[in-house]
C-alpha cells in the first residue's frame, strides 16, 4: 500500500508499526452549525482509507475527535469562540449547541454509510488533560504569559517551520493570527485564553487560579497523546489544516513529550462549487437536506466524491451529482444481475481494484476498473460484498431480489409477448415500471432493473 505523505512530500510504502492496531488519528468537527457538504468530503476519503487498510487485513484504532470548545472564528487565536457565536445565533446556550450539530453531523455521517470510529472523543472532556499538557510545555520552558493567555514560544521549537515548510522571517504580522505586541513571535499561538471579567464566555474552566478556555490546537494534541500514543501511524485532516492547526499540534506535542506525533500524514484538497469557494455569503453551501430536496442521497453525494482524488482540487455541480446518481444506479443494477444470471469469475477485477486502491487510495480509478466489466460480468454475493467492503456503496442492501409476485410478471408477459398478446405485455411492464422495476429484453432472455 503507497500513500502521499505529506510530512516528506511524497509517496511512499506504508506498513503500520502493528497490524492489529494501526493507530489513525482524524481531525472532527467543530459543532457549532450545520456542516455542509463540502465538510464531508474528507470524511468520506478518510473512511476510504480505513476501508483499504482492512482490505490488506489490518485492524484500525481510529479516533475521530469533536470540537466542542476552543475553535476561534479566525481558525487561529482571535476573534469569538465559534461554539459562542453558535450559541448567539439561535439562543441557546453552547452545551445545547454542540449536542444539537453533533448528532446532526453524526447522522449525517451515518447515512453516508461511513464507517464508526473506534473512539469519538468530545474536546470538553479532556480539559483536565490538557491542563497536564500545557504543564509538560510549561516544564520544557515553550510557554509564555500574556494578558491575553499562555502562548507557545515558536522560536524555542526548532523544527516548528519544517512541517508546512513556512517562511518564518518573511511571515506578516497578521497573516495567520491577529498580531498582538505581547506576542513574543508572530507565529507564537494560545494553547489556554484567559476570560476577563465582564467576557460572555460560558465554556470555562479554573486553572491556575483563573478561569479559561483551551486554544483549538490543544484538544488533538491531547486527545492523539492519551487515547491512541505517540506516534500514530497516519494522522488525516484537510489541506487548510497544514500551516495553522497540524503545525501546532506537532509543536505541542512534539514539545511536551519528545515524540514524533505522526509517520504518516494525509491531507484532502478542497472542493468549490461551481468553480467558487464555499461560502454562505455565495449562497452555496448546499447541506445534504439541500441535496435531498433535489432527489439526491447521502449515497449520491459519496459516490460523486469517490469518483476523484483525494488530493485532487474538485468542482461540485448539480450537473456532475446527476451523473454520480446515475453511476451508483449502474452498479446497483449490476450487483441486481446475481439474482438472474450465473455468476462470472471475477477474481482478476477484484484484484485490479485493490490494485489502485492501494495506490495511494486511487477511488477514481479503481471504479474505471469496475466500469469496464459492468456490461458483460455477473457478480456473485461475494464480489458485492468486496465492492460495499471497499467504497460503503451499500450496494447489497439496496439491491434485494424483487418479489415472487414481480417475477410473476414476468413470467406472465413473456407468454404474453410469445402469444402475441402485446397489449396484455405492454400493460405488465408498465405495472413493473410503476413499481420501480425496469425490464430489458435481449438475447438470452429477459433482465430486470432498479428503475432508480
Amino acid at each position: 500500500m503507497k500513500l502521499y505523505n505529506t510530512l516528506s512530500r511524497k509517496v511512499e510504502e506504508f506498513q503500520p508499526e502493528n497490524p492489529e492496531r494501526v493507530k489513525v488519528y482524524t481531525c472532527g468537527p467543530t459543532v457549532y452549525n450545520t456542516a455542509h457538504i463540502g465538510n464531508f468530503t474528507a470524511y468520506v476519503y478518510w473512511d476510504l482509507l480505513i476501508r483499504v487498510l482492512r482490505l490488506n487485513g489490518w485492524h484500525e484504532d481510529r479516533v475521530l475527535n469533536i470540537t466542542d470548545v476552543g475553535h476561534l472564528a479566525s481558525d487561529a487565536d482571535e476573534g469569538e469562540d465559534k461554539m459562542e457565536k453558535g450559541a448567539k445565533r439561535e439562543g441557546l446556550t453552547v452545551w445545547q449547541i454542540a449536542e444539537r450539530y453533533m448528532n446532526e453531523f453524526l447522522a449525517d455521517y451515518r447515512a453516508l454509510n461511513l464507517l464508526e470510529p473506534t473512539q469519538i472523543c468530545r474536546a470538553t472532556d479532556f480539559i483536565s488533560e490538557e491542563m497536564a499538557l500545557v504543564d509538560a510545555l510549561d516544564a520544557k520552558g515553550l510557554i509564555y504569559e500574556t494578558s491575553d493567555g499562555l502562548y507557545y514560544d515558536t522560536a524555542k521549537f526548532s523544527n516548528y517551520a519544517e512541517f508546512a515548510q513556512l517562511d518564518l522571517a518573511h511571515l506578516r504580522a497578521g497573516a495567520r493570527v491577529a498580531f498582538s505586541n505581547e506576542k513574543r513571535n508572530v507565529s507564537d499561538f494560545a494553547v489556554w485564553k484567559w476570560v476577563h471579567d465582564g467576557e460572555d464566555h460560558a465554556m470555562q474552566w479554573e486553572y491556575r487560579g483563573r478561569m479559561g478556555y483551551p486554544g483549538w490546537h490543544l484538544e488533538c494534541a491531547t486527545i492523539l497523546h492519551e487515547r491512541l500514543g505517540e506516534p500514530v501511524d497516519i494522522h488525516t485532516g484537510g489541506i487548510d489544516h497544514i500551516p495553522v492547526h497540524h503545525t501546532n499540534e506537532i509543536a505541542e506535542l512534539e514539545g511536551a513529550y519528545g515524540k514524533q506525533m505522526a509517520r504518516f500524514w494525509l491531507h484532502n484538497n478542497f472542493i468549490t462549487v461551481n468553480g467558487e469557494k464555499i461560502s454562505k455569503s455565495l449562497g452555496n453551501t448546499y447541506s445534504f437536506a439541500d441535496l435531498a430536496k433535489r432527489g439526491f442521497s447521502h449515497l449520491d453525494y459519496k459516490m460523486w466524491v469517490l469518483q476523484g482524488h483525494f488530493q485532487s482540487e474538485r468542482n461540485f455541480s448539480f450537473t456532475d451529482l446527476a451523473s454520480a446518481k446515475q453511476r451508483r444506479l449502474n452498479y446497483r443494477n449490476f450487483a441486481a444481475l446475481r439474482w438472474q444470471k450465473p455468476a462470472t469469475d471475477m477474481a482478476a477485477v477484484r484484484d485490479m481494484i485493490t490494485a489502485q486502491l492501494n495506490n495511494n487510495l486511487n477511488s477514481a480509478g479503481a471504479l474505471a476498473e469496475l466500469d469496464k466489466v459492468i456490461a458483460e460480468n455477473t457478480p456473485d454475493e461475494a464480489f458485492v460484498k468486496f465492492l460495499d467492503e471497499a467504497f460503503g456503496l451499500d450496494l447489497a442492501k439496496n439491491t434485494p431480489d424483487i418479489s415472487d409476485e414481480m417475477k410473476a410478471k414476468i413470467a406472465e408477459r413473456q407468454h404474453a409477448k410469445d402469444a402475441k398478446d402485446y397489449a396484455r405485455a405492454d400493460a405488465l411492464r408498465d405495472e413493473l415500471a410503476a413499481a420501480g422495476i425496469n425490464l430489458l429484453d435481449g438475447a438470452d432472455g429477459v433482465i430486470w432493473q432498479f428503475a432508480d
